[in-house]
């Protein structure tokens, strides 16, 4: 029998969930109304505590989905994921558009690693 360790759970999801040595995140998001840095850069940083509180950190992520309102935030997103990801270990990513949960989110990030 294999264990589940759900962390940070509430009545309706969990923020991160761990099975057999990988750990999967619920989608991230940073202060509605902000631009997309900002959002990026929280999202962010809740990725680095959920992974610290997980046993792992970003060079052990192994995918990223990241959803945007708008694709015209490409490239300020990016800005900030550069800067944050482990440039020896990248993980797979996508990105794509999407309506997100209010209209003041403009990003959503999603992460999949392995613990450490």
């Amino acid at each position: 029998m294999t264990t589940i360790m759900r962390l940070n759970s509430g009545r309706r999801m969990s923020q991160a969930v761990i099975h057999n040595g990988t750990i999967y995140l619920a989608g991230q998001v940073g202060a509605p109304g902000e631009c997309a840095a900002n959002q990026t850069q929280a999202i962010l940083a809740k990725i680095d505590a959920l992974l610290e509180q997980s046993g792992s950190e970003k060079s052990h992520v192994l995918s990223a989905t990241i959803w945007l309102a708008d694709m015209a935030d490409f490239e300020e997103m990016n800005a900030v994921w550069d800067n944050w990801i482990d440039r020896e270990a990248p993980p797979a990513r996508a990105t794509g558009q999407s309506r997100l949960a209010g209209p003041d989110y403009r990003v959503e990030i999603i992460v999949v690693a392995a613990v450490k």
